[in-house]
């Protein structure tokens, strides 16, 4: 089996590896000849370590890893106000004993108390964190690094990291879950045509790639669906990140845009935006399996999966693998989308 080195990168340990691979049992007794004999699994970075977990744990291991062999103590990162990676970094900058400062942007066109104040939004709070709110078209990034800098000028030792902790030390989390689910693949005597999941700050979906260029395996087995930005952009920013990663693991090989395999037409109107096809997805995977897909991420995601599975676009007896990111507390914003 390929092999990938990762081991002079600074980590800290935030969950628990590998995270397991699971089969949808119940809802492939649900859907029946609709799956078209294609098996789905999961793998389950939702139940993952700290905060209620999910994908980004994996890219914050790397990034405080860095963090703490920098000195720092504080972190800075910015999100949507339901940021998952924004919680996330709260609850683990908690563990680690770092400061945390997060700048948080109206990103989707809502105010009801739901979405301002539950949630992500509220765990934030409860983590400790210091959060700022910005207007939606602010640029936050600029705004958190005006605040490392002024609390540098106190003598403070400040990590800044963008949305999403999608940077190529950050997208290093998904490099090494690529070489994890391949070795997980064959002890369990698997073999998926294609490893699915949401692209939002293209970090996780680069990762993917720069893992398996960096073994020399075909990009295209890891597939996503835009949630954030319209195709072009999307397939840009994975482009960019993946090559970046590449470059950071010491790997010759760069990547070109018929690597990247992507689909935006699950986004619907917008970022946190609901869609039919995610509120089926959401709902058919609670109930029959009793897991919880979350509303902007893996909810679109899987809704692509299902409609790519109904159209006969993976052969009878494949199997493919839907990486669940987590989400949960996203849930309950989206209270009046999901009641019914």
């Amino acid at each position: 089996m390929p092999m990938l080195d990762l081991a002079r990168f600074p980590r800290l340990p935030l969950l628990t590896q590998p995270t397991p691979i699971e089969p949808l049992d119940g809802l492939t007794r649900h859907l029946g000849d609709t799956l078209n004999g294609v098996r789905i699994f999961v793998k389950r970075d939702d139940v993952a370590g700290i905060g209620l977990g999910g994908n980004k744990l994996r890219k914050l291991e790397y990034l405080l890893g860095a963090a703490r062999a920098e000195g720092a103590d504080t972190v800075v990162t910015v999100g949507a106000i339901q940021s998952n990676h924004a919680r996330l970094t709260a609850a683990a900058s908690a563990q680690a004993g770092l400061a945390c400062e997060l700048f948080l942007t109206r990103s989707v066109p809502r105010q009801d108390p739901d979405y301002t104040g539950n949630g992500n939004r509220l765990l934030d709070d409860v983590f400790g964190a210091t959060v700022h709110e910005l207007p939606g078209d602010a640029d936050s990034l600029a705004a958190a690094e005006a605040r490392a800098a002024e609390l540098r000028g106190q003598g403070r030792r400040v990590y800044t990291f963008p949305s999403g902790g999608s940077s190529p030390t950050g997208c290093l989390g998904y490099a090494n879950c690529a070489a994890e689910i391949l070795s997980q693949a064959d002890q369990l005597g698997l073999s998926f045509a294609q490893i699915i999941t949401a692209n939002g700050s293209a970090g996780t979906h680069a990762g993917f790639v720069a893992g398996l260029a960096a073994m020399g395996l075909d990009t295209t087995l890891a597939k996503s669906f835009a949630v954030l930005a319209e195709d072009a952009r999307a397939r840009a920013e994975v482009l960019e990140k993946a090559n970046a990663t590449l470059a950071l693991i010491g790997s010759e090989r760069r990547v070109s845009p018929q690597d990247i395999n992507l689909d935006g037409t699950h986004r619907g109107s917008g970022y946190g935006i609901p869609t039919d096809g995610m509120l089926e997805a959401v709902r058919l995977m609670a109930r029959t399996e009793g897991k919880l897909l979350d509303p902007v991420y893996s909810g679109k995601a899987f809704a692509g999966l299902l409609h790519d599975v109904r159209a006969g676009l993976y052969p009878a007896g494949s199997s493919v693998l839907f990486l669940m990111t987590g989400g949960t507390p996203g849930l309950f914003a989206y209270k009046e989308a999901l009641a019914g």
